[in-house]
């Protein structure tokens, strides 16, 4: 059974840079490796080739211009559990009375 797996990468242009993500899916227990990353990003539409394998740093080319891509093997975006902001909010007194 195949599982789906986030990537999370910097495109890097010269003017700019964009935190961006993708997928991939796997087998179950398997963790993606530096031909996975590539797929991914050629599946998201960059044109790219490895430029440091150790670091997962791609280099992309678009429209005559070249720009870096950096995978982010451990980026967790922020987690924000809701039922315990509310178990937080019902201890906090609403307005005192002066």
């Amino acid at each position: 059974m195949k599982r789906e797996h986030t990537v999370y990468f910097k495109v890097i242009r010269k003017d700019e840079t964009k935190r961006l993500r993708g997928l991939i899916y796997l087998e179950e227990g398997k963790e993606p490796g530096l031909h996975e990353f590539e797929q991914c990003l050629r599946d998201c539409g960059h044109n790219v080739q490895i430029m440091d394998p150790e670091r997962y740093i791609f280099k992309a080319y678009q429209d005559g211009e070249e720009y870096l891509i950096d995978v982010l093997e451990d980026y967790r975006p922020a987690q924000r559990d809701r039922h315990t902001e509310n178990l937080a909010k019902s201890f906090i007194k609403q307005d005192p009375l002066l």
